[in-house]
C-alpha cells in the first residue's frame, strides 16, 4: 500500500510543472519570457520547424501606454504534420499554424501555453487521426519541455 501512495505522489510531483485547463496545455519554464521565447524559436528552426512570426504582446501593449506583464506568441509549423490534420477536418485550419505562448504570471512564474491537440481533436470532431494527433501531441511536449528546462 505504502508503494502505491509512493508512487502515485511521485507522479503527481513529477506532473506538477505541467498543466492542462480548458484545451491549453501549461508547462512551467526556469527561464524568463525573452530567453524561455529565444529557446523555443531556436528548438523549432532545429527541428525544421517554420517560425512564422513572433508577437511581443506586452512591448505592443507598452506602445499604447497599457502595462502588461511579458507576454510573447510565437506561430509556427509544418506542412508535413499540420496538412495531414487539415485533411483529416479541415476545420482545424482555423487553429493552425500551432502558436505558443510564453507569459508570466502574477508570481513572476513563466509559462509556455499552446493547445492541447486532445482539445482540437474534441473541438473539430476529428476521427481517424489518431496517429497525427500524437505526432502532434509528442512533439509539442518535447519542444515546450526543451524550451522550459535546462
Amino acid at each position: 500500500m505504502k508503494k502505491v501512495i509512493l508512487m502515485a505522489l511521485a507522479i503527481v510531483i513529477i506532473a506538477f510543472p505541467v498543466a492542462a485547463s480548458d484545451g491549453l496545455v501549461n508547462v512551467q519554464s526556469t527561464f524568463n519570457v525573452e530567453e524561455t521565447a529565444d529557446r523555443m524559436v531556436s528548438i523549432l528552426k532545429e527541428k525544421g520547424m517554420t517560425v512564422f512570426n513572433r508577437i511581443k504582446h506586452s512591448a505592443a501593449a507598452a506602445e499604447v501606454g497599457i502595462e502588461l506583464r511579458n507576454t510573447e506568441l510565437i506561430l509556427f509549423g509544418n506542412p508535413k504534420v499540420g496538412s495531414p490534420l487539415m485533411k483529416c477536418q479541415q476545420s482545424a485550419a482555423i487553429d493552425l499554424p500551432q502558436k505558443a505562448l510564453i507569459w508570466e504570471d502574477d508570481q513572476a512564474k513563466v509559462w509556455i501555453s499552446y493547445n492541447d491537440p486532445r482539445y482540437l481533436k474534441k473541438r473539430h470532431n476529428i476521427t481517424g487521426c489518431e496517429e497525427v494527433i500524437s505526432k502532434i501531441e509528442t512533439a509539442l511536449a518535447g519542444i515546450s519541455e526543451s524550451a522550459a528546462t535546462k
